[in-house]
């Protein structure tokens, strides 16, 4: 019905985004925060810090549309997260998720459990020299079945 009237009810404000919430403001960041997520999969599984998003959408000088001024990267770590939640409102699998002090978008639709945010935890604090499968079963206390299964999810993604 919108095709033969010319109207794009994507780029709409009052379309199908205005009904997320989300305004010219985080519909083009929430796009730019879908392509560094989806592009960078291969190498982190779908699982990159909100921090890193910044710093990548920053390194590649990206350029917003909404910008009333000259610095048009006029954002912080803030919206990156809002308009993240913003997303997951689509069920493609994008959220966020706390793991320590640091904040997680996730953008693969795979149910982390208790267990893999534990590894992630352990991750996180050994990220100088990694972590391997004795360590992990000697900081947790699990069984070599339990934390194989855990981390294999992890490393499959």
């Amino acid at each position: 019905m919108c095709a033969p009237l010319g109207v794009d009810p994507l780029s709409s404000e009052k379309g199908f985004w205005g009904m997320l919430g989300i305004g010219e403001f985080y519909y083009e960041l929430a796009v730019k925060v879908a392509e560094v997520c989806i592009a960078s999969r291969s190498r982190n599984g779908g699982i990159i810090s909100a921090s890193e998003v910044k710093s990548i959408l920053e390194k590649r000088g990206t350029k917003f549309k909404f910008a009333a001024s000259s610095n048009s990267s006029n954002y912080t770590k803030d919206d990156i997260i809002a308009c993240t939640k913003k997303l997951s409102v689509l069920g493609s699998g994008f959220r966020t998720i706390q793991v320590g002090k640091t904040t997680m978008i996730v953008s693969v639709p795979t149910e982390l459990d208790h267990d893999h945010m534990e590894i992630m935890s352990l991750a996180q604090q050994h990220a100088d020299r990694g972590v391997t499968l004795p360590q992990i079963m000697d900081d947790t206390g699990w069984n070599k079945d339990r934390a194989k299964r855990a981390i294999e999810l992890l490393l499959t993604q």
